[in-house]
């Protein structure tokens, strides 16, 4: 399978949020907290050399818990699994919080750049 920003998203992250980590919208029911992920856009990379395998893509990931004391840690926690060493993804902006009044449920969002070889 080719490497991709949201594998390496949710490779990264799944583990802070016992395996509930989704791409765009997290299942009806599911326990919190949990994390969803979803490319936004992204840089393009020069084409005129005709090698286009070094690719990146804005990644827009959020988390939601049921106090705003836990969705602020866990994002955190994203930012610090993401920007490490081993991804060395750009915050693009600081977390956003949020309140969904339907759910009852307490968010963060934030925005990362990561570079990838597919």
């Amino acid at each position: 399978m080719a490497n991709s920003a949201e594998a390496i998203v949710h490779g990264a992250l799944r583990v802070l949020v016992a395996d509930r980590c989704y791409p765009d919208v997290g299942p009806a029911g599911v326990a919190r907290p949990y994390i969803t992920y979803q490319a936004v856009g992204g840089q393009s990379p020069n084409y005129l050399s005709n090698n286009v395998d070094l690719q990146n893509a804005r990644m827009q990931v959020n988390v939601w818990t049921d106090t705003r004391s836990v969705a602020n840690s866990l994002m955190q926690n994203v930012v610090a699994a993401l920007t490490g060493q081993i991804i060395r993804a750009v915050t693009i902006g600081a977390p956003v919080s949020s309140y969904e009044p339907d759910t009852k449920l307490y968010g963060s969002r934030s925005d990362f750049s990561i570079w990838f070889y597919p």
